[in-house]
């Protein structure tokens, strides 16, 4: 089954441009969508508020699924429900493409290419009338290349001497661009959710999905 899966909130590009974005994507990848999922809100709701959101993930149940979205903003615009979101996708085997990014998100997904998606989101920016370069954002950094790959190294719990040496770069000038960029902060706000991404042995792990395991626990302690 193919899911086409829109939001319409504030501040999110409107359905018919998801929609557009979705069909054209579909076309190019030549999936046939089978059904439309759309959720409306006039905010942006936390994931505990968004029920049916919710009723849709624990829906993806046996055989393989496909869910296609403009954007990761449609799934959340906060990181911590995102990696929760695709953790659950992950349990029940689902792929998930990214229109914007042209990337695919599943078991066998590398992280240098999700958490640049990730670190995006976290960072995005309120909408803004300011002419020219906010105040506090980051210039360009010769490690930018890098990015992807410090970001999995660090998420691997590798030290710092190590990717240096592993990218044979200076320690101290990657350690600067690790603490100014906060890499090791959005690294452990990620957790270790989405690490098996990671892990070409990842039909060897069961994923349990974050909400099945939230409904198991709280059945527990009632």
């Amino acid at each position: 089954m193919v899911y086409a899966y829109m939001r319409q909130i504030p501040n999110l590009d409107n359905m018919v441009m998801q929609k557009n974005d979705i069909l054209a994507f579909s076309h190019r990848k030549n999936m046939d969508v089978m059904q439309e999922v759309v959720e409306y809100a006039t905010k942006d709701l936390v994931m505990d508020e968004r029920k049916e959101f919710e009723s849709f993930l624990k829906s993806l149940g046996e055989g393989r699924h496909t869910v296609i979205v403009s954007s990761l903003s449609v799934l959340s615009t906060r990181v911590d429900e995102l990696v929760k979101v695709i953790n659950c996708m992950l349990s029940h085997d689902v792929d998930l493409w990214v229109c914007s990014a042209n990337l695919l998100i599943n078991k066998e997904s590398h992280m240098a290419e999700v958490f640049p998606l990730l670190e995006a989101q976290r960072k995005r920016p309120a909408e803004s009338t300011q002419i020219g370069r906010p105040k506090g954002s980051k210039s360009s950094s010769k490690f930018d290349i890098y990015h992807g790959k410090v970001m999995s190294m660090l998420a691997q719990k590798q030290s710092v001497s190590a990717i240096a040496r592993h990218l044979n770069v200076s320690r101290s000038s990657l350690k600067d661009y690790i603490e100014s960029r906060g890499l090791k902060s959005l690294v452990a706000s990620i957790g270790s959710a989405v690490s098996t991404l990671e892990d070409k042995e990842v039909d060897n792990i069961v994923l349990i999905c974050p909400f099945e395991a939230e409904a198991i626990n709280e059945k527990k302690a009632s």
